[in-house]
This record gives C-alpha cells, structure tokens and sequence, in this order.
C-alpha cells in the first residue's frame, strides 16, 4: 500500500478546516479515496483539536425517496461514530426534510467546543429527491456552521465531481452559483499511480521477503494499468501469491504478469464486472461506439456522457491526445463484454481453422467470417446494442470464439483515428488486423489507400510488450496484415461486389 494523500490533485486540506468550507474529494472506484478518508479521520483525531468521522452513505444505493434515505443516513452516522469510538449523537423524532440537519446539530453539540468534521463517502449513490433534500439540509446549516452547532467542514465523496450529481438531481438545471456546495475550484481528485509508485510498492514486496521482480514486468504492469492502482495490486497479488507460491522468492518475471493479466480478465473481478455493467448505460454506449470505431466527432469530449466516462476511469483524455480507453485491461474487458452474447451464439467452428504447424489459418478464418457477414449481418445488427460498432464488435466476436485458451488479441482503438487495430497471437504467431468502414462520400480504393498505410506503420510499431521486438510470423518474417473494410453506405452495392479479396503487396484488403 502507498499512501494515496500523495495523489490528492486539487486539494489544501489545511485550508478546508482553517476556513471552515464544504469540499468535493471525486475519483474513479477503487483508486483509494475511502483509504484515504479513513486516514485522514485518524490523523484529525490524534491531532486533539478537532473531531472527525467517516460515514459511508452506501447504504441508500437505489433508495431516491427522502423518507426512506435521510433516516438511513442518520442511522449510518450513529453506526459509524459508534465504530471509530466517537461519541454517538441522539437522533430525535423529527421529519425526514430536517433529521439530517437536527442530528449534526446535536452531534456538533456533543462534541464541542471541539468542531466537528464530517467525511460523507460514497455520495454518488444518492439520487433524485433523497439527493436534493441531503444537500438541502447541509447547505442549511452552512451558514450556522461552528463549533457547537453544525459541522465546520464536510467532505463529499464519490466518483463524481458535485456539480454533477445536482445537474443531474435537478433535471439538467445547473446548480445556483451561491450554493456553498458550488466549490468545482476547490473539488479535488485522486490521481492513478506513476511509474515510481509502482517500483515503491513492488519494493515493499522486495523488502518483506527478497523477492525481486524484472525491470520489463514492472513495465509492463504499468503499460497495462497505466497505474490504476486496483489493476496494479491485483496483477501484483495474482503474480505473488497465486501463480508463485506466497512464500515464493522466485523473481517475478513478464510472463508471470501476462499470465496474471489473463487470469484477472478471465475472472471477471467485481471491479472489472462493475465496469462491464456500465456498458448498457445509453450515455456511456455513445462514446464507447465513438472510441471503437475511430469515427472523428468534434464533439465527443463535451456534455455529461464523456464527463460520466471520466469519472468513472473508463476513459482518458490526455492533453494533446484522442480520447481513449483508459487501460490496455480495460480496453479487454470491454471488448469481451461487448462481444460475450455474440461468441455464445456463434456455432463451434467445423472448417478448418489452423494450419499444419499449429498456428492461425487467418485467410480461411476472415473467408468464413466473408460467409458469416453476407449470412447474418442484417438479421444480427438488428439485435445489437452497439449498431454503430456491431462490424467491429462481431469481427472480434469471430476472432475471440476461435482464439480462446490458445491465443490472445491486442486491441487498440481511439476516436478520431478512423479505424481499430487488433494485434493476434495463436501458437507463437502474430497476424494483424485493422477494421476500417466505409462511409457514404468515401471511395472504396481510398479508404484502401488510407488503411494500408495506417496498418504498416501499426505493424513496424507495435510490440506485445514492453521492449519486446515487433511481432512476427511464423516464419519469423513480419507479421502477415488484414485490412477489413466493412461497406456501410446506405446505397452499398450487391453482394458480389461487396465481397472483396485484394492481394495489395504486403497487406489483404477484406471486402464485406
């Protein structure tokens, strides 16, 4: 573990106190706030000049009713004042529009002439009517607030900045500029771990026990985490203690961490599965189709569904870069997700598949899947959640049914950059594919043109791993390229005029 007040971004946590103020701490699950909430009490408490406590609100999950949440609420403050040894105030028999208000007012009593500090965890869970009336009787006893009377300083905690949840809250109306909860300059964040974090927390591991790790496993780690710290503890954990046994000194090497990787995807952790579950929210579906196909969308980076996409880590936008899936894991497990129903409803494949040497027979795979698209497209883009991103998304369904347990697939996709790159290894050998659509205006021998380009410049760049030689083919050549382009003009022409195969020098153009 590491300290996470070390990544605070945006925060004077002197100064929330010193000046009496409400604050926002919003970063995405898993990233360390509750740790840190919970440190921070105790430091506040073994300090002696104030009193602070940790309330989860978790508890109201589902619940948009003031009656039923604001009691709940108040229940979790006596609980959790209980827990950390803190005197518990009384709860008086009062309607649920002032009980909040009336029970921090009495346990600022109880604990004066100390102030109290509140630290409100898991707050994006509040919703509607219970959210308006939470803040309601906080922002009611903002002006009154001081030792002896209502909290000096709250802390609101969640994956989302505060301006958010009250836009949301409101129907869309912006929150008024004089709300005390109005604070989006002073809001703070956790930030993922940088490299040097990953090599400190490796080297607890070191110190323990002398287990040593590969200086391209702990690039690797973070190339695949880009530091998210539960993926980082988690390839960690899986490496240290499942793969090696507990008690292992054996270093850590990459293939203990790649082996880590697929074990973690495959289990679909809570963390992960917590992810995939978004993915039916029609706000998030808008991006994630943007991303996978690559199309350029001036707007993509503006309203609350990309805002919604940040927050919840889902995606990066790095200054001076296209928005992306934020991790290479993240990136798989989406994949997989979107692709899950479509790999159970493909039959097991009876053609054949693989070459005499073991590895991928990617021409006879992309003649069948050929098949498979003139066969089923129409009938099967009807159903799809993603209709924007169904070629895309049933190509890699077609990829993953065949590949899985012997191979893997490397995704790569962004908006802006007007295709997706997929990278697949089976039995030692690489075969590369870029997925390009072609769309109303556009000439099929242009986007031909363009997308043999991009694929070769993808294939002299990409290494499976950190330091690791661009991969290869069987025979130790470069690796043979696929470039797929998928017909969605509304005025496409026949079937036999769709359905290309193109020998273009050193890549086979796909028609379909």
């Amino acid at each position: 573990m590491l300290p996470p007040e070390e990544r605070l971004v945006g925060s004077q946590l002197h100064r929330y106190i010193r000046d009496q103020l409400y604050w926002v701490l919003h970063a995405p699950r898993q990233t360390g706030k509750t740790t840190f909430l919970q440190s921070w009490m105790r430091e506040i408490n073994a300090a002696d000049e104030a009193v602070s406590c940790y309330v989860s609100v978790e508890g109201c999950q589902g619940v948009s009713e003031p009656e039923r949440a604001i009691p709940s609420i108040c229940t979790s403050i006596r609980e959790y004042a209980s827990q950390f040894n803190l005197p518990v105030p009384e709860q008086d028999e009062v309607q649920p529009i002032n009980m909040l208000h009336n029970i921090l007012g009495n346990w600022s009593a109880l604990i004066a002439p100390k102030p109290l500090i509140v630290l409100f965890d898991e707050v994006d869970v509040l919703t509607g009517e219970a959210l308006i009336s939470f803040l309601r009787q906080l922002r009611g006893g903002f002006a009154v607030r001081g030792p002896g009377k209502f909290p000096t300083s709250i802390a609101l905690v969640g994956m989302r900045d505060l301006k958010d949840y009250i836009t949301t809250a409101k129907d869309g109306v912006a929150p008024n500029p004089g709300s005390p909860f109005n604070v989006k300059a002073d809001s703070a964040t956790l930030t993922n771990f940088q490299k040097d974090d990953i090599v400190r927390l490796f080297a607890q591991r070191t110190k323990e026990n002398d287990q040593q790790i590969t200086p391209d496993a702990l690039d690797y780690v973070y190339e695949q985490s880009k530091g998210q710290p539960w993926i980082v503890n988690s390839l960690f954990q899986r490496a240290t203690m499942r793969i090696l046994d507990e008690d292992s000194t054996e270093t850590v090497t990459i293939d203990h961490i790649l082996e880590a990787r697929k074990q973690m995807i495959e289990a679909r952790e809570t963390h992960l599965d917590a992810l995939a579950y978004r993915l039916d929210d029609g706000r998030i579906r808008k991006v994630m189709e943007t991303l996978i196909t690559g199309e350029p969308d001036p707007f993509i980076a503006e309203g609350e569904a990309f805002r919604l996409c940040l927050d919840l880590g889902l995606v990066s936008a790095e200054t001076g870069k296209s928005p992306t899936i934020a991790n290479p894991i993240y990136r798989e497990v989406i994949a997989r997700q979107l692709t899950y129903g479509a790999q159970m409803a493909l039959s097991e494949p009876e053609w054949q598949w693989q070459k005499p040497d073991g590895t991928l027979d990617m021409d006879a795979l992309l003649r069948e899947f050929q098949n498979f698209w003139q066969t089923n497209s129409e009938a099967w883009e009807a159903m799809m959640k993603y209709p924007e991103a169904f070629p895309h998304l049933l190509l890699m369904a077609f990829l993953q049914r065949v590949t899985n347990g012997d191979g893997r697939i490397e995704r790569e996709y962004a908006a802006g950059r007007g295709r997706m790159d997929l990278a697949v290894e089976y039995n030692g050998s690489w075969d590369i594919i870029e997925v390009k659509l072609l769309r109303q205006g556009k000439t099929f021998e242009g986007v031909q043109a363009e997308g043999k380009k991009q694929i070769l410049r993808y294939r002299d760049t990409f290494a499976p791993a950190p330091g690791a030689r661009a991969c290869r083919s069987s025979d130790g050549g470069p690796a043979d390229c696929y470039l797929v382009i998928f017909d969605r003009r509304p005025d496409k022409p026949a079937w036999q005029d769709r359905l290309k195969w193109i020998d273009d020098g050193d890549v086979t153009v796909v028609g379909a």
